[in-house]
């Protein structure tokens, strides 16, 4: 063998690995061919002026993964197994080319939101994480560590361990008149929509959801195979009629609902219309997912109760959330359904992910326990009441002065819905640029469904109140008022 040239200049790797590396190199470049016979380790430990021992490291660790073999009283070779003639061209470089990859499908790369980039921030389920009480929660994730049953940190608790799942059970007995026969914690709302999505979803199938909706529900489940049926909305919801003509329509599986605070535009479903749709859906067969992703927040009055909390039929799956009172990082959601459905989803909980971080479901146990979880509500509760208002205000002034501002103040929830009558679909994108997030009604539509009702005229902002004081939201909505009205 010629010796290679070999630059021993990587002081944080032992010499006999980059010796490796380096005879390893020569073979996956073609030069060093397949047979070739090595020098002994005298002479290389010559030429190269190592230590002999530190030669046969490299050599037997090159053996052990298949690149040379050792021969008795004849030294090393070079494997004849190897299919590097093939994989070289006439100058000793790879041939190879990558070829394309064979996706079940192509998604597109995620937007991620990089809050910090924003001066004034709208995004409409934002909490004010400044007001989290940090250390309060700091304690109660100590307390579970200075008493920590080490045998559930193995494998086991699936849906979720025992503890979190008896303080989320007492609470939505006492919040929302639910008494779920059992429950699924998910790693957040997403997950959880994304599990029942595979569990009932085939291709194909059709899944019908309100025509402004909530993005990721819907890739959810088109990326499961689902046909996506638009519905017909107005100022009170789903339109009862619309549903009933695509249920005479199509064989509709799943529909997806946000009654209490319709995402995105804020509406509260009536008691009326909840009844109509549950006796339509058990009519046909069809399963509701009800997604209450921010219930805590009602101002006006007492929020109405889930659809599932009155469910004989079990046709109702239930899910929530804890991003919006706590963060989004902590990752915990909840499914409650029928113990058929949670078993169902159990299944496939374990086959993505088997469980979720047991330390930070021990640790909301406790802090629910000790009461802290129910005194950070009540604090967060007045104070985005206070911005709510103070949005209200702030639009009802405007509205004073002119601009062709409307929109009807929702009863409760993290954003309103607001028509600023100008056309929205380069809005955000000029905004971002001035340091403003918003969303505008365009984000809201699904143009890929086999029924997608988008309108013409999109001129829509939702205008999320929680995130931000409400010194920031005055500052962010002229910013606004400005880019839509005063800009040329």
């Amino acid at each position: 063998m010629h010796p290679l040239d070999i630059q021993f200049d990587d002081t944080s790797k032992a010499k006999y690995l980059q010796l490796a590396q380096s005879i390893r190199a020569a073979i996956i470049k073609g030069n060093l061919a397949p047979g070739t016979k090595l020098s002994s380790a005298r002479v290389m430990a010559q030429t190269y002026q190592l230590n002999r021992h530190t030669i046969m490291n490299a050599l037997q660790l090159l053996v052990a993964e298949g690149w040379l073999v050792s021969f008795q009283r004849s030294g090393y070779c070079v494997t004849e197994s190897l299919p590097i003639e093939s994989s070289v061209n006439s100058r000793g470089t790879p041939k190879l080319v990558a070829k394309p990859y064979q996706f079940s499908q192509q998604l597109k790369t995620p937007q991620t939101m990089e809050l910090n980039q924003y001066r004034f921030n709208f995004a409409g389920g934002l909490p004010d994480l400044a007001c989290f009480p940090h250390k309060e929660f700091k304690r109660a994730m100590s307390q579970i560590f200075n008493y920590l049953d080490v045998t559930k940190l193995h494998y086991g608790d699936i849906s979720g361990v025992a503890e979190l799942k008896l303080q989320i059970e007492h609470y939505l007995h006492k919040a929302r008149n639910l008494k779920p026969a059992d429950l699924l914690i998910c790693n957040g709302s997403q997950e959880a929509l994304f599990l029942i999505a595979k569990a009932f979803v085939g291709k194909g199938d059709f899944v019908a959801c309100e025509t402004l909706g909530y993005p990721p529900a819907r890739k959810a489940f088109a990326a499961c195979g689902a046909q996506l049926i638009d519905i017909k909305q107005d100022d009170e919801g789903l339109c009862v009629d619309d549903l009933k003509a695509q249920l005479e329509c199509y064989p509709i599986k799943l529909l997806y609902l946000t009654p209490l605070h319709q995402y995105p535009t804020t509406v509260t479903l009536s008691p009326t219309r909840r009844l109509q749709i549950y006796q339509l859906c058990y009519s046909h067969n069809v399963m509701i997912i009800e997604d209450d992703y921010d219930h805590e927040f009602h101002y006006r009055c007492q929020p109405l109760q889930p659809m599932a909390a009155d469910d004989p039929a079990g046709i109702v799956i239930y899910l929530s959330t804890f991003s919006k009172i706590m963060f989004s990082a902590a990752r915990i959601g909840y499914i409650c359904a029928a113990p058929e459905v949670i078993a169902q989803l159990t299944v496939w909980k374990q086959l993505m992910n088997h469980k979720n971080d047991v330390v930070m479901q021990l640790a909301v146990a406790q802090w629910m326990k000790e009461g802290g979880f129910e005194r950070h509500l009540k604090r967060m509760t007045k104070l985005y009441k206070q911005r709510y208002e103070d949005m209200d205000s702030c639009l009802t002034a405007l509205q004073a002065k002119g601009y062709p501002i409307e929109y009807i103040k929702p009863d409760g929830g993290m954003a309103m819905w607001v028509n600023f009558n100008r056309p929205v679909e380069h809005l955000k994108k000029a905004l971002a640029q001035l340091g403003v997030y918003v969303q505008t009604e365009p984000e809201f539509y699904f143009k890929d469904g086999v029924r997608s009702l988008k309108p013409d005229k999109q001129s829509y902002i939702r205008l999320g109140f929680a995130g931000q004081s409400s010194e920031k939201m005055q500052q962010g909505l002229a910013v606004i008022i400005k880019t839509l009205y005063l800009s040329k």
